[in-house]
């Protein structure tokens, strides 16, 4: 088994999911996150208690959202393969896909 933890932005979020969904993977848990790579954030104007001061900063950090899945070995190639495929340069979205195998699972309060 291999665990998918997907970084993307917020509003890719259902197409994420979208792929996901049409290669049956049952569990997602996503989490909104900030953080920082190599994607160049966008200057926005400065807020001081509510107020907007007039003057733009950009921030250290963005906002990310972080998908995690567990899926089968033999599902874990066509779904990074169609991550890649629909997030590419040309529709402006960008993320990271890590992999990582998972050597034993087991659900709490069965005999599973």
């Amino acid at each position: 088994m291999k665990e998918l933890s997907i970084f993307v932005r917020r509003v890719d979020l259902d197409q994420v999911t979208g792929i996901l969904k049409k290669h049956n993977v049952g569990g997602i848990s996503f989490y909104e996150i900030n953080g920082a790579g190599k994607a160049k954030r966008e200057a926005v104007p400065e807020m001081v208690r509510s107020y907007m001061t007039g003057r733009m900063i950009t921030p250290d950090y963005e906002k990310r959202t972080k998908i995690e899945t567990i899926v089968p070995d033999s599902t874990m190639n066509p779904i990074v393969d169609d991550l890649k495929n629909n997030f590419n340069s040309k529709t402006g979205a960008n993320g990271m896909i890590f992999v990582k195998d998972v050597s034993e699972a087991h659900e709490i309060g069965t005999k599973i």
